[in-house]
């Protein structure tokens, strides 16, 4: 199950564990994962200040595609960047239509929400969104800390990162690669 590849959408104001937990795991299993910065290839400053270095721009990472995963970290404004992106809809829209997976954790589902994603699915988000992303009966509300439904993921927050994480790769690697990188991790069962 060689080659898979990962996208993960940074934007200003990205909360940093989100976005990082999520590329280390998916690198430990294996996955070709390319961070590529919203507005560019420069640095992006995180939520808490950490600023992290993309890969490549989305503009020029879109073209490298089809990916096996878009992932779209929370945060604020890094979120509300996402969901007024252009760009990111773009990106999503084509991951929707081939049924590709799209994984979004805390605040990222709303960008789902505005972009029209995976309707009538069953979806989780940080509890602070909870109430913006079922404003029009659009999905169905889960307090799971990782919830999938189909070719999308989601997830809570930071603590759940992990575990958002180890979903992803047990989706596109298997149970497995998921449980030879989750022992060294020493994580509470």
């Amino acid at each position: 199950m060689a080659g898979k590849r990962a996208l993960v959408i940074l934007s200003k104001g990205a909360e940093e564990m989100e976005t990082v937990i999520p590329v280390d795991i998916m690198r430990r299993a294996g996955i070709a994962v390319t961070v590529a910065g919203l507005a560019g290839k420069e640095p992006v400053q995180c939520s808490r200040n950490v600023v992290i270095c993309p890969d490549a721009s989305l503009e020029d990472a879109s073209k490298q595609g089809p990916y096996d995963v878009v992932l779209l970290p929370g945060g604020m404004p890094g979120a509300q960047n996402l969901a007024e992106s252009p760009a990111v809809k773009e990106v999503l829209k084509d991951q929707d239509g081939r049924k590709g997976l799209i994984a979004a954790i805390c605040a990222g589902p709303t960008a789902l929400l505005a972009h029209g994603i995976g309707y009538g699915s069953t979806v989780t988000t940080h509890p602070a969104m909870k109430e913006k992303m079922m404003a029009g009966d659009h999905y169905k509300y889960s307090e799971a800390r990782v919830q999938k439904d189909g070719h999308y993921i989601t997830s809570r927050g930071p603590g759940t990162s992990f575990e958002f994480a180890l979903t992803i790769v047990e989706e596109l690697m298997g149970a497995e690669v998921a449980a030879q990188v989750k022992a060294p991790l020493i994580m509470k069962d």
